[in-house]
């Protein structure tokens, strides 16, 4: 398989639910910045009960790599708990960050 050539790997979807200190931490940024270098597609947002919800689509090895960054987050975040949910994919494309809900 060349470079250019999609990869025939499964893709997975999983919601995520971050508690803790995790607002006005940069947090959000910062887990942008690392789907983007995985090459991850999906979202992420604040929500006014003080979680962070995001939903990245990939592969397994992609999320297994997110959901543990999740887990320690940005460097002055506090994480406490890590919700997932797997879901269906649905082909999102780029990843970005969302309106607070």
């Amino acid at each position: 398989m060349t470079e250019l050539e999609p990869s025939n790997e499964q893709l997975f979807c999983a919601r995520v639910s971050i508690q803790g200190k995790v607002q006005g931490v940069g947090f959000r940024y910062f887990t942008m910045q690392q789907a983007q270098q995985w090459e991850i597609q999906g979202w992420i947002r604040n929500r006014v009960d003080g979680t962070v919800e995001a939903v990245f689509e990939g592969t397994r090895s992609q999320l297994e790599q997110i959901l543990a960054w999740c887990q320690e987050g940005s460097p002055t975040a506090q994480v406490n708990q890590v919700n997932v949910t797997w879901e269906n994919p649905s082909q999102l494309q780029g990843f970005k960050q969302r309106p607070t809900v």
